[in-house]
């Protein structure tokens, strides 16, 4: 029997090793990687091509092989000998450093890479799923260390056609941070003149990656405001605290119009383009036939206020958000 054929004659692969298959696979490398804690990182990773033209707010597939290790404490993955040379893909929403070095604006059609937002993912939400497969082996990832990139960067969660003196609120929660970050770099290098609102709520304080950021560029445009809000802090939670606030949900802060009186702004549809990326129980988008959630989301709240849905850009009062699903 030839050494390449299993007894029933069927060919075999030759099997590679890591280094082989990471040269056979990976295109990009890993320049920097900026941790906020364990469980939240930026990555900067620069393809071996370089970046290829796009629009802020499209993602992009990132992809490490199941051969690579997973980081300790994560959980355990049942897998198929047959996956074991493959590669684990996930899309994410290319997001944006905001400021250079010198603390100038920095668009993203500006920079030789990609940054990304990411969460580490420990476990399934359920019994029944199973294991994540990326970010448990991205968070053992270095500097230095290589990666693939999907070949194309895609998305229709753009800004698109704004009128110039137009209101653009954005909201989003924990790393849907990411695309309104690359967004609010891109409205700025253009000259927008209209109000910029960036509204982002996350669980605890920790959770705010870039916030020093916002502050400085808050200092330098007059018409930029960055609005977090959290959940889980001793604010949120604490009554007998004098500074006690309560869980501060988007949803909520928009219909008791905190979220206006916050930007300083009416934040009406006759003038306001509205963009929502993040946990899909704060978009709210209910599927045609699909029953009512007990927690309404933005979308029918924004409905109610005079806003409408719209795959395109039609002028002021539409309201687009990132589909996951």
């Amino acid at each position: 029997m030839a050494a390449n054929q299993t007894q029933d004659g069927l060919k075999q692969q030759p099997e590679m090793d890591p280094q082989q298959l990471r040269e056979k696979h990976y295109n990009a490398t890993i320049l920097d990687r900026i941790d906020n804690h364990e469980n939240l990182a930026r990555f900067l990773i620069r393809p071996d091509a370089g970046v290829p033209e796009f629009i802020a707010g499209q993602y992009v597939t990132l992809g490490l092989g199941f051969w690579e290790p997973r980081l300790e404490g994560t959980q355990a993955e049942d897998l198929p000998e047959k996956k074991q040379s493959k590669v684990a893909k996930r899309a994410y929403s290319i997001s944006c450093p905001l400021l250079d070095q010198d603390g100038a604006l920095a668009p993203v059609d500006q920079l030789d890479y990609l940054e990304f937002h990411i969460t580490l993912v420990r476990g399934a939400d359920s019994p029944d799923k199973p294991a994540p497969v990326l970010t448990p082996r991205l968070f053992c990832m270095q500097p230095g260390d290589r990666i693939q990139v999907g070949k194309k960067i895609v998305g229709h969660y753009t800004i698109g056609e704004v009128e110039p003196d137009a209101t653009i609120l954005m909201l989003g929660t924990g790393t849907g941070e990411a695309p309104h970050n690359a967004m609010t770099a891109s409205l700025l290098a253009a000259g927008h003149r209209g109000k910029i609102i960036n509204a982002c709520c996350v669980r605890y304080l920790g959770d705010l990656v870039y916030l020093p950021r916002h502050h400085s560029l808050m200092d330098q445009y007059s018409n930029y405001r960055y609005l977090p809000c959290t959940t889980r802090e001793p604010i949120n939670l604490d009554k007998t605290l004098p500074s006690y606030v309560g869980k501060q949900y988007l949803q909520d802060l928009f219909t008791s119009g905190k979220l206006a009186e916050a930007a300083d702004d009416p934040l009406s549809p006759e003038n306001t383009y509205v963009y929502l990326c993040g946990n899909p129980s704060m978009i709210g988008y209910v599927p045609p036939g699909a029953p009512e959630p007990e927690t309404p989301g933005l979308l029918p709240m924004l409905e109610a206020a005079g806003f409408r849905q719209a795959d395109d850009h039609s002028g002021p009062g539409a309201v687009r958000f990132e589909k996951y699903w």
